[in-house]
């Protein structure tokens, strides 16, 4: 009898994982330790900072080789075989695409410009500011992959139709990123771009890693099922890809000593250019989602794939270009520092205003 009328168990709140949650903190700490390393022994530093796979490559062994063990596991979520999907609900995916590739790198481009050479021109010199533009740049032009999953579970998206999201938007990446961050780096500022040392990084942190994990995907499906990849492997994965994560930013921060013991404010300032990007952007997306009357399942997960980025290719490619000590590598960290804190907070809006969008209508 109680049975019948009882009330509905209420759904547990969700939540990141303690690694996720505090990854500000974690990114603080690795900036600490870096730091230090730097600065107390530059010998250790300056011995890392010389393996590079040529003279003058810029591309350090150590960090590419975390930075695989990174992208990989990250890639081997991603299932293109959803993109025949894509047909039966484009409108969100026209409204993440839009935004991912014809506002975002752009406005970033123009917000970088005119921060970094005139808001901010008293604190930091033309140099700098060319640097701190072209990693901006660098930096939005790279999609969020793997977080995205992380925002779409705590805002109820659509798993399915997010990796379509995300699938579609790696395969793009292969032929945009690297012309795009050519053209507007030369065009927003005085660095040369060279060429061919970006499609080297696209191929080895993109290609590579994507291919890698397709195929390890696909050939580990079959021989154990999807059940088993989904919910026993891939979480094994975990530990493995945080660990790279933070040994690679405490190479990066080591790196950089001297430039950050030296221009803490201008963390601070690189800071202001990206978060007002990210609430843009993601405010932008939203919005026509609305507009669009798309379900809320998918206009959540498409903001925030229009606000968040794929950093640690970012941060790959501005060390490949710039090298590990330049400013260009450490205005991608700075996205970093922010990028939990200031996603959380789009998440929570989203959940807020959930009754804004209807219930059940196809996107």
């Amino acid at each position: 009898m109680g049975t019948a009328n009882a009330a509905p168990a209420a759904a547990p709140e969700k939540q990141l994982n303690l690694f996720e949650r505090y990854l500000t903190l974690w990114v603080g700490l690795c900036m600490v330790v870096g730091i230090a390393i730097g600065k107390f022994f530059p010998g250790v530093a300056a011995s890392l900072r010389s393996f590079e796979w040529g003279e003058g490559s810029q591309v350090n062994i150590p960090m590419a080789i975390l930075i695989w063990l990174m992208i990989i596991p990250m890639m081997m979520k991603v299932d293109f075989a959803s993109i025949r999907n894509v047909g039966k609900r484009p409108k969100g995916l026209i409204v993440t695409l839009l935004v991912n590739w014809l506002v975002k790198p752009f406005s970033m481009a123009f917000i970088a410009w005119l921060f970094f050479r005139h808001l901010f021109s008293f604190w930091i010199a033309p140099d700098e500011a060319d640097q701190y533009i072209a990693g901006a740049i660098i930096l939005a032009a790279a999609p969020c992959t793997a977080m995205v999953f992380v925002w779409s579970y705590l805002t109820d998206g659509d798993p399915a139709y997010t990796l379509v999201q995300v699938s579609v938007n790696d395969l793009l990446m292969l032929v945009l990123f690297a012309p795009l961050v050519g053209f507007l780096v030369s065009g927003a500022s005085s660095l040369a771009v060279p060429f061919v040392v970006l499609f080297y990084s696209v191929v080895i942190f993109i290609l590579i890693p994507l291919a890698i994990g397709t195929a390890l995907r696909i050939w580990l499906i079959r021989q154990r099922g999807a059940r088993w990849f989904e919910d026993s492997l891939l979480p094994r994965f975990a530990p493995v890809t945080i660990a790279a994560l933070l040994a690679t930013l405490v190479l990066i921060f080591a790196f950089q000593a001297d430039n950050i013991t030296g221009k803490s404010l201008h963390v601070l300032l690189i800071a202001i250019p990206i978060l007002l990007q990210v609430y843009f952007n993601s405010s932008l997306a939203y919005g026509l989602m609305k507009l669009l009357k798309v379900s809320h399942s998918v206009a959540a997960p498409g903001a925030l794939i229009g606000a968040s980025n794929f950093f640690e290719l970012a941060v790959a490619t501005a060390i490949a270009l710039y090298g590990p000590g330049s400013g260009a590598a450490l205005a991608t960290v700075v996205g970093v520092l922010v990028e939990v804190p200031v996603m959380l907070s789009v998440c929570a809006f989203c959940n807020r205003t959930r009754d804004w969008f209807p219930a059940e209508a196809l996107a």
